[in-house]
């Protein structure tokens, strides 16, 4: 979907992909999304499958694919069968705690914790969001106290979790400096912890939240009753959970810029059949300057979108992308797969609103991507604090 974007070695993984989503993807997604579950055994296979931990380094058992064209591949075939459910969780898994762990996770924590990642023995996700607190992380009022073993015990709620009820973990930003949670914190009030829902009672997902679209993905609140947490669960240095979430950022953010141009190219892909094979009036509906027009339209901001993320790919395979960038071509990328999914939508006409097509299921899918990994708002104001200095 990005033309002259990928070498020989990448098409061959992406045969890997494709017969991995055509045996073991498609077939169920759709029994998956009824269910707002995901099966276990689709994990267990993607190990087996080699698509799990792609940049987990070779000395931990994984291999140590630090090229982002990889993950796009993966993101690419999903969106072809329309299982954008199952990109998004791996995307919380690979995409956000996976680079924590590799950046600032200790030798022992990488030892430990690096080939469950690849193994689907731990399933992961992100809880830094809270009911009071989106996009601002100072806001966050669950609290770790730190205990004369050094040891800590974690208490509070967190929501819009995805992967929160099949998880195995989450890594959880929490208040480590024992301010009061009615206040916004300072940069370092927050600590990161990998914590671990086995053997931990006061660790509890709440119920299933229904969302519009990519329901096969779970998403939960999450409540943390004085959760026993070791010590050598921290990750990074006490007091730098904040800086250690921006660095993560650019990956994620890339992530989700990625997705959605894809998205937004498989929609479009889709929508050409479409129209070309939709009679109306006696023929096509390309023969209308309206219908060829917007086609017109699509393909070109398409193209100027592919381009401009290809180039943030780029960057970040040369450890260049940091968290303007990143929040550039997230604002780009989303917005514009928001606005192409929704004239792909009215193009299709009536059929467009049935969720049996693929169409409906994008608009609803994409409409996440201005949301998720910080909102368009919070992204210009990054955006807008570089350019005013």
């Amino acid at each position: 979907m990005f033309p002259g974007f990928y070498e020989e070695i990448h098409e061959e993984f992406r045969q890997v992909v494709r017969e991995f989503v055509t045996r073991e993807v498609s077939p169920h997604y759709r029994q998956w999304d009824a269910d707002h579950m995901i099966d276990r055994a689709l994990w267990e296979k993607a190990s087996e499958n080699g698509l799990l931990g792609l940049a987990v380094p070779e000395e931990h058992g994984g291999m140590g694919l630090q090229d982002y064209r990889f993950r796009m591949i993966i993101d690419e075939e999903l969106a072809r069968a329309d299982a954008l459910g199952v990109a998004l969780a791996l995307h919380l898994h690979d995409d956000w705690v996976l680079p924590a762990v590799l950046q600032f996770g200790t030798e022992e924590q990488k030892a430990g914790w690096l080939p469950r990642f690849m193994d689907a023995s731990f399933v992961t996700s992100v809880a830094f969001t809270e009911p009071g607190a989106g996009s601002d992380l100072r806001g966050v009022r669950t609290k770790a106290v730190k205990q004369e073993d050094d040891s800590w015990i974690l208490s509070g709620q967190k929501t819009f979790i995805g992967n929160g009820i099949s998880g195995d973990g989450a890594l959880v930003l929490a208040r480590t400096d024992g301010s009061d949670v009615k206040e916004r914190g300072s940069a370092s009030s927050f600590s990161l912890f990998l914590v671990q829902k086995e053997d931990n009672l006061g660790y509890r997902p709440g119920s299933q939240l229904e969302k519009m679209g990519l329901r096969a993905s779970d998403t939960a609140e999450l409540f943390f009753d004085e959760v026993h947490i070791p010590a050598e669960n921290m990750i990074g240095a006490e007091g730098k959970g904040l800086e250690i979430a921006k660095s993560i950022l650019p990956q994620g953010r890339l992530a989700v810029a990625a997705a959605a141009t894809v998205v937004a190219g498989e929609a479009l892909r889709q929508t050409i059949s479409y129209v070309g094979e939709r009679q109306a009036f006696d023929g096509p509906l390309t023969q209308f300057q309206n219908t060829r027009f917007q086609l017109a339209d699509l393909q070109t901001r398409l193209e100027v979108t592919q381009r401009y993320i290809a180039a943030a790919v780029d960057a970040h395979n040369a450890g260049e992308l940091d968290v303007v960038a990143a929040s550039k071509a997230k604002l780009w990328a989303a917005e514009e797969a928001k606005s192409a999914v929704d004239t792909c939508l009215q193009l299709h006409g009536g059929y467009g609103y049935i969720l049996e097509y693929p169409v409906a299921q994008a608009y609803l899918a994409v409409r996440l991507l201005t949301i998720f990994g910080g909102t368009s708002e919070i992204l210009r104001e990054t955006i807008a604090g570089d350019v005013l200095g």
